[in-house]
């Protein structure tokens, strides 16, 4: 008999999860012979086709724990981060040298680690890492060549440890979705905010943007995510075929997006938005001042948790 499993997205652009969903979904149902039918939805598809009021993605957060109608996900880490703070570790400035040192934490036992935690202190169960669109930049309405550009201007941040990133290089956060982003440098509410390549066309940012400053300080990530009864309810053998769907996903979705940054690059730079490489100084500069900032988290999460980060 067929397991039917429901998958929401709350996440845009939703090209940029489905993805994700629907390898996992075809791996899952290829090797189980068919016994999980898993139906994927966008947050406004699954209100329509059930009568929902589902509005964002911390009450989605809410419905996947209660497991009752919606089983399966891709959370960005920082909301996970309200259920288990470790998540934080993520999203420190500069905590990862490259893809390959993020692969060795994601995959690792650190990775393990935070979603053991994360099933302790709620009922998720965290099934892979994978990227929001790989590491952050700041698309801006005015064309800002240095770090030092930043300081005083109005940011767009959307979790605690941004929120002190950008105190640090004295820029001024401003507490927002990444949807509103666009909205938000179109009437001026703020000049640059945190986003992603895949986000500059895929939420309109572009439209307003006149630069981009590539600082890449830190990734922006998601987890494949499964409510924690339905997972303790599998036996061992399908555990390892979700597990490894959810692994074999992460992967194409992470490359994907690497990929899409050197696309949206040759975009932007056609149509006259200004890509900016900081200079080895600017971003010698805003490592150490952000260090700070690693420091005061190293201080509020797991102990040892930052450092073994660092030196994975």
């Amino acid at each position: 008999m067929t397991q039917k499993l429901t998958w929401v997205l709350a996440h845009e652009p939703y090209d940029l999860f489905l993805r994700a969903a629907e390898a996992f979904s075809k791996e899952v149902s290829e090797k189980t012979q068919g016994a999980f039918e898993i139906e994927v939805l966008g947050l406004s598809e699954y209100n329509a086709k059930y009568n929902e009021q589902v509005t964002d993605r911390y009450s989605l957060l809410d419905e996947l724990e209660s497991g009752e109608k919606i089983q399966l996900s891709q959370m960005y880490t920082t909301t996970l981060a309200q259920l288990s703070e470790d998540m934080y570790v993520l999203d420190l400035p500069f905590i990862f040298a490259d893809h390959d040192h993020a692969a060795r934490v994601l995959d690792g036992k650190i990775g393990q680690e935070l979603f053991a935690t994360l099933a302790e202190k709620s009922n998720v169960q965290g099934l892979a890492f994978t990227y929001s669109g790989g590491f952050r930049i700041v698309p801006t309405t005015e064309v800002v060549a240095h770090l030092e550009d930043l300081r005083g201007l109005r940011i767009r941040t959307g979790s605690p440890v941004a929120k002190d990133t950008f105190e640090a290089i004295g820029a001024e956060p401003v507490a927002m979705t990444i949807e509103d982003l666009a909205n938000g440098l179109a009437e001026g509410t703020v000049t640059a905010g945190e986003s992603t390549y895949p986000r500059i066309y895929g939420m309109n940012q572009a439209e307003v943007a006149k630069g981009i400053i590539h600082t890449e300080h830190s990734l922006f990530l998601t987890s494949l995510i499964i409510n924690k009864e339905l997972w303790n309810s599998l036996d061992t053998a399908t555990q390892q075929i979700f597990a490894d769907a959810a692994l074999s996903a992460a992967h194409i979705e992470r490359k994907e997006s690497i990929e899409d940054i050197y696309v949206t690059q040759a975009r932007a730079k056609e149509e006259g938005i200004r890509v900016v490489e900081l200079s080895a100084d600017d971003v010698a500069k805003f490592k150490s001042a952000t260090a700070p900032v690693t420091a005061k988290y190293a201080e509020k999460l797991s102990a040892g948790l930052v450092s073994r980060v660092q030196n994975a």
